[in-house]
């Protein structure tokens, strides 16, 4: 009997996280049966419904609020065709509020069809309650951190730590190509700032972050800027720093973004998977965010617990990396910030130190997160067989 397995996911990282677990499922069982919804990563490997999931990749309140009716139809829609497939398990990709309507949908309807989350909710961060509602919902967690686990043991919902995926991407690059490349010397102090990768992070955090490293290249003699927004923001990047461009800082290319992390002396980043990146190249950092009043509002007063918003810090338990939020998250504090990392090798080393001790916790180094998943999937379907009575 072919198993079959359908994918779903909300936004690119989902399914390129999708593509890798679905290739990493192939090269062990062949013989299995995919459909998906997503992007165009896991319609490479799996026959897709169709479906446009573009209007999901939105951040604020304000936006969530505009695409509920989006969220609502493309949930009623992908559960359709889930149900028209008739898979042995639905694996479902991040995106909580669209994967948790899909769940629920396919649940009502069809409740022997195996439900497992691909990376859960940041219920140590905001709404532990989402813990139960997942458990209610699903069958398996695969979530990411070891830290996640204890949110879900009350409800028992069955859980299996895969780490990262973004870590099993990453290598470890030599900085003197890009110190060659533009001509600078080894001595040269380089400090890289990487603003973001959606046009609200470019418009409302970039600013800061680019008069910080303005600040600093005037107090630390010769250092050089250069900043990396993602290519997705890189033209309205420009637009915005047209004028300092050649002058204050020089723009790095996408293909060289590895290699100005390793060479880089500091990096200041807008919060996100790029303050990991930055980590494997043993650069020390400072990151941060600002966002909407309202949005702030809600986030501060109703849904943040955790006490840190990085990563790195939340896996070691202790500010490791500094973060500014909000109104602190300004030009003046985040050069002060850095100042020291720029300047003080003790401090510089000691970061860099913690960085990658946190980043061993988080599972760097270990089996790629796709082959955890994949064996974590195959052992579900391989249970399923073993408890469906043959005919």
């Amino acid at each position: 009997m072919t198993r079959r397995l359908y994918f779903v996911a909300g936004e690119p990282s989902g399914d390129l996280i999708g593509r890798e677990v679905m290739d990493a499922i192939r090269a062990r069982t062949p013989n299995l049966l995919y459909r998906s919804t997503g992007g165009t990563f896991m319609a490479e490997c799996a026959p897709s419904s169709g479906l446009d999931t573009r209007p999901l990749a939105v951040l604020g309140f304000w936006e969530g609020i505009k695409a509920y009716r989006d969220v609502v139809r493309l949930a009623d829609k992908t559960a359709d065709d889930i149900l028209t497939f008739q898979p042995d398990a639905v694996v479902l990709i991040d995106s909580w509020g669209f994967t948790l309507r899909v769940a629920q949908r396919v649940r009502a309807r069809a409740p022997d069809i195996r439900l497992i989350k691909l990376i859960g909710p940041q219920v140590w961060a905001t709404r532990p309650g989402r813990a139960k509602t997942l458990a209610e919902t699903i069958d398996h967690l695969l979530c990411l951190h070891e830290f996640e686990v204890p949110f879900y043991e009350p409800f028992d919902l069955k859980t299996t730590v895969i780490g990262n995926p973004a870590l099993s991407r990453l290598d470890k690059v030599d900085g003197a190509a890009f110190r060659t490349r533009h001509a600078l010397a080894d001595g040269t102090p380089i400090i890289a700032v990487f603003p973001g990768s959606r046009v609200s992070e470019i418009d409302r955090i970039a600013p800061h972050l680019m008069q910080a490293a303005a600040v600093l290249s005037r107090r630390v003699a010769g250092a050089t800027v250069f900043a990396a927004p993602a290519a997705s923001v890189s033209d309205r990047f420009v637009d915005l720093f047209a004028d300092d461009m050649g002058t204050s800082f020089e723009l790095c290319e996408e293909a060289e973004r590895s290699e100005l992390m390793a060479a880089a002396r500091v990096a200041l980043a807008c919060s996100g998977t790029v303050t990991t990146e930055i980590a494997v190249q043993g650069t020390p950092l400072v990151t941060g965010y600002r966002t909407g009043a309202v949005t702030w509002a809600l986030a501060k007063y109703l849904l943040m617990r955790a006490e840190f918003i990085t990563l790195l810090n939340v896996s070691a338990g202790r500010m490791i990396v500094p973060e500014r939020l909000q109104h602190e998250f300004n030009a003046r504090a985040l050069a002060n910030d850095a100042e020291l990392l720029l300047t003080d090798d003790a401090v510089h080393d000691a970061q860099v130190a913690a960085q990658s001790e946190a980043l061993r916790s988080m599972g760097y180094g270990d089996m790629p997160a796709a082959e955890i998943a994949a064996e974590a999937i195959l052992k579900d379907l391989s249970e399923m067989a073993e408890a469906t009575p043959s005919d």
